[in-house]
């Protein structure tokens, strides 16, 4: 394995996102018919934020809810809450010119499974525990 394999190599570029003022059920929507764990949020293409699907689950029933829709998170919850107020603000984020050595050092220390990947402000890929452990299978 090379030490400076670049995180471009691995990373989901231009991941799918929400927007700052989108509302908690559109992120819980998002989250079911993409199939992922998590979704940065931009305003513009600043990244401003990430929410998980642990994010969501923690604030209602989410996780029960099935491919096909049913168990619907109580939306008295979502109507509470706002994204920003749920989400994290501020994430741990790798530049495009960091390496999947700092991505997997970063995930090893931390408690979350993704990482935004910027250049400068701008959100241009998305890296997570999965496609690193991908990346170190396809080493052997």
């Amino acid at each position: 394995m090379k030490k400076r394999t670049p995180i471009t190599h691995i990373m989901t570029p231009d991941p799918q996102t929400l927007g700052v003022h989108e509302d908690l059920d559109t992120a819980e929507r998002r989250f079911r018919e993409l199939g992922v764990r998590h979704l940065p949020v931009v305003s513009g293409n600043k990244l401003v934020g990430i929410l998980s699907l642990t994010d969501l689950q923690r604030i209602s029933f989410v996780d029960n809810f099935g491919p096909d829709g049913e168990g619907q998170a109580d939306t008295a919850i979502y109507n509470m809450l706002s994204l920003d107020q749920v989400m994290v603000s501020k994430p741990y984020t790798l530049q495009a010119s960091s390496t999947i050595r700092d991505a997997a050092e970063i995930l090893a220390e931390q408690e979350f499974h993704a990482l935004p990947v910027v250049d400068g402000e701008k959100l241009v890929g998305i890296v997570t525990t999965t496609d690193l452990v991908r990346y170190m299978l396809s080493q052997f």
